[in-house]
């Protein structure tokens, strides 16, 4: 009698269980990169900076317009009037003066401060992923590099903003206040930057971290679903409590910025926030 010489497979043996420990959460023990290279954030640093600054871009217009000192230093506008001012006599256009020079600076400015972060907070946080003093210093020191690249741009687009601006255009502006003001002029608010954006990274990455982790550990099995959620939602919380405390010390590096056209600036204002 013939024998069945084929090999015989218990049901299920492809799948093989790994054994996990108790409280292991894969969506919430995340690798510090997540799974990208150095050069990949970088990428990636700079297109969602230039993503983030041209949605916001209108709103960032009046926020200038409204910080920079005008000829009657005791008025305020609201962001409502000041909304209204420019589409009425600029058009939809004026919301969107200086644009050029936010992607020339934007671009190398977040590359650098996205690479940098993660290189430094592998380096701070010890191997431990949940480190929230880690993630503060690596954003102040993510800040201060990229703040070097960014600043000179940032003025260029915040003169270029101003109604009164009597420039062209970028390159224009940047001739004009090298022949007129020197080097010097393009970075003339980075110390003030620095004691601004400085602070502003810590509790932003702090507060940042720390709400992805809460909201990740809260409901872990769907965490990877509602990735985008999470990111958004943490985003938000920490931009709005890190720019609360910093948007006094964002006025005075708009009036250094713009000292010689705000003058004239027919938009004045005293608001701190």
């Amino acid at each position: 009698m013939a024998t069945d010489a084929s090999p015989k497979f218990h049901q299920n043996s492809d799948f093989r269980t790994v054994p996990q420990p108790p409280d292991f959460h894969p969506e919430v023990t995340v690798a510090s990169h997540d799974g990208l290279e150095f050069w990949q954030f970088m990428i990636a640093g700079s297109i969602a900076g230039c993503v983030e600054h041209m949605a916001m871009f209108p709103v960032d217009t009046l926020k200038t317009r409204m910080q920079a000192l005008g000829s009657c230093p005791a008025r305020s506008v609201s962001l409502r009037q000041a909304l209204r001012s420019v589409l009425q006599h600029e058009g939809a256009i004026g919301l969107y003066r200086g644009i050029g020079a936010m992607a020339l600076g934007a671009a190398p400015a977040h590359a650098v401060y996205f690479s940098i972060y993660e290189v430094c907070k592998e380096f701070f946080s010890g191997g431990n992923p949940n480190n929230s003093a880690a993630h503060a210093v690596s954003g102040v020191f993510a800040t201060i590099a990229s703040d070097a690249v960014l600043t000179p741009m940032d003025m260029v687009k915040q003169r270029l903003q101003l109604r009164s601006s009597p420039y062209k255009g970028v390159m224009d502006c940047v001739k004009r206040v090298l022949t007129e003001e020197g080097f010097g002029a393009f970075y003339a608010s980075y110390r003030t930057t620095i004691l601004m954006n400085a602070p502003y990274t810590a509790v932003h990455f702090a507060t940042y971290e720390a709400v992805k982790r809460g909201l990740m550990e809260i409901s872990p099995e769907s965490a990877s679903d509602e990735r985008l959620v999470v990111h958004a939602t943490a985003g938000a919380a920490a931009g709005a409590l890190a720019a609360a405390i910093t948007t006094p010390l964002d006025v005075v590096k708009t009036q250094l910025q713009c000292q010689l056209l705000s003058l004239v600036e027919a938009q004045p204002t005293r608001r701190w926030w």
